[in-house]
């Protein structure tokens, strides 16, 4: 078969995909349930609902998207018709993450796709139920020339990273980020990696406590704090760091009840090698909520941590579980030390009805993306750039610029016969002066 890259192929292909999950639906948030305990809620609602609706506003869009785009064109070129002209990179792989293991593997597969690109996908060898789903849908929707799922472990990672692509799209670690990096470099492959860090949540005196607390245990708990957009620790008002504890306590109750271990809402740690990390986390530190653990089923209660130490293992790296550190904050000099200490982050956090005080933190941070009074929600924005900055990510996607990042955007001029104006050809002699007059006059 010969690979045809038209928009009207492309759109069909789509079509294919949404009618096979919305098929497989019920499947899927079973698989999602047996890798990780993930409820049907959070399955539909961060996984399966996401997906459906990132593939019908593609569908609604992608025809627009592909067009070429007419932009002004250089007055130096008079008279032309300037475009730019989107084309497909060609060869794409996506290496999806255990996390999300269902929507950050078909999300980017939908903008590649929708860009033109022949697609190889490699999901989590840590979700093999979840894995097995997608390597199905993959499977019975695309023709193995257009798009293939290989699943497999590391190994398999690294093999495929060995060859040479058009686009390599990654999300995961920092660490295995810059291996994806690297071996792209090799072959001067253009990336995007969607990565994590420590993301600052602040509260300050002015805050709604009751509902920021109610906001930050959710976006904190939500897939047992597995999710890179997650706050990672809480840097509170010392004046209000007593009552606001209290008010995190009682949510977490209210959300999972005496013993979330019962909970059909909470879900688990990934693998025991993940679950012995976090438990590591929660050696010599003040317990003021949870720690509660069982191996047998890598259960890990919501957990939160009074004022660890900045070089403590709790507040090293991205703690990526369900345990939360507090830290206490006087000034905005406390807030910088502390914020300032790590790579910039993918997200940042602020409770505040200061607005002054928002305005400032947002501008004086670097971050990737974030909210004034909530917490991981801008991330359903399907207008909103979703990527980090720094070691936090490169790049970004979502919506139409999901399509624009899959796509190399070739610059076009039309130029018109009509009239060719001499200036620019040599002899350049006595030109000079009338170049700096139009040039002064352009500006």
């Amino acid at each position: 078969m010969i690979f045809k890259t038209d928009v009207s192929y492309r759109k069909q292909s789509l079509l294919k995909l949404l009618h096979c999950v919305q098929a497989h639906e019920q499947e899927i948030i079973k698989a999602l349930y047996d890798d990780f305990k993930k409820s049907d809620f959070e399955a539909v609602l961060s996984e399966t609902a996401y997906i459906q609706s990132e593939l019908n506003y593609t569908i609604k869009n992608i025809t627009k998207w592909a067009k070429p785009t007419l932009v002004f064109p250089s007055l130096l070129n008079f008279p032309s018709t300037d475009y730019i002209y989107k084309e497909p990179y060609g060869k794409v792989l996506i290496i999806a993450p255990w996390n999300y293991p269902y929507q950050l593997a078909l999300c980017p597969l939908i903008a590649a796709i929708a860009a033109g690109n022949q697609v190889v996908v490699k999901p989590s060898e840590l979700t093999p139920n979840t894995s097995k789903i997608v390597a199905k849908i993959i499977n019975e929707t695309f023709d193995k020339n257009h798009v293939e799922c290989i699943e497999g472990d590391a190994e398999v990672a690294q093999q495929l990273l060995s060859q040479r692509w058009d686009y390599i799209f990654f999300t995961g670690s920092v660490a295995v980020g810059k291996i994806v990096a690297k071996a792209a470099a090799e072959n001067l492959t253009p990336v995007t990696l969607e990565l994590g860090g420590k993301n600052p949540c602040i509260v300050d005196e002015t805050a709604n406590l009751k509902l920021a607390a109610k906001r930050i245990v959710w976006g904190k708990f939500l897939n047992a704090g597995q999710t890179c957009i997650a706050p990672d620790y809480i840097l509170v008002s010392e004046k209000i760091k007593t009552p606001f504890i209290e008010l995190l306590k009682k949510e977490i109750e209210m959300a999972y009840g005496k013993n979330p271990q019962t909970s059909s809402d909470f879900p688990r740690i990934i693998n025991e090698k993940n679950w012995k990390r976090l438990v590591a986390m929660l050696e010599n530190e003040t317990l003021l909520a949870g720690g509660i653990t069982n191996n047998k089923d890598f259960y890990l209660s919501p957990t939160l941590i009074d004022e660890p130490k900045l070089d403590s293992l709790v507040m090293k790296d991205e703690i990526f579980g369900p345990i939360l550190p507090i830290l206490s904050f006087k000034n905005e000099m406390d807030l910088k030390t502390i914020i300032s200490k790590y790579e910039k982050p993918l997200s940042l956090y602020i409770f505040s009805n200061d607005k002054l005080f928002a305005k400032k933190i947002i501008e004086k941070y670097s971050f990737g993306g974030g909210c004034i009074n909530d917490t991981v929600v801008y991330f359903s924005n399907k207008r909103l750039p979703f990527g980090g900055v720094g070691y936090s990510g490169i790049g970004a996607y979502h919506g139409k610029l999901s399509f624009n990042t899959f796509s190399h955007q070739k610059a076009i001029v039309k130029k018109a016969n009509w009239l060719d104006i001499p200036l620019r050809y040599a002899p350049y002699n006595g030109k000079l002066k009338n170049l700096r007059t139009i040039l002064k006059w352009l500006s």
